[in-house]
């Protein structure tokens, strides 16, 4: 069974906005920020309290939402397990 959620990752259209929203106006702390030169992409890692972090990703032209991984909007959520080979 999980015991908490660990991550949330989500693509950004505009990073520096959603950077502001995130770290001015809902007070996350920030982790590390990274720019991935090779994808022209940030990658800013937020704490929420008790551990649970934000993966805020950035890049160029993020496709709309359909079905792939690299488009705008909620990426995937993560939940922390105490085994996960007990969990399969």
């Amino acid at each position: 069974m999980p015991l908490r959620l660990h991550h949330v990752a989500i693509i950004a259209s505009d990073y520096e906005c959603s950077k502001r929203f995130y770290v001015d106006v809902l007070g996350l702390r920030i982790v590390r920020e990274v720019y991935r030169e090779d994808r022209r992409s940030y990658k800013l890692d937020l704490e929420l309290a008790g551990g649970v972090q934000i993966e805020l990703f950035s890049f160029p032209d993020p496709p709309q939402r359909v079905t792939n991984p690299e488009a705008a909007g909620l990426r995937h959520l993560a939940l922390a397990v105490d085994d996960i080979d007990a969990e399969l």
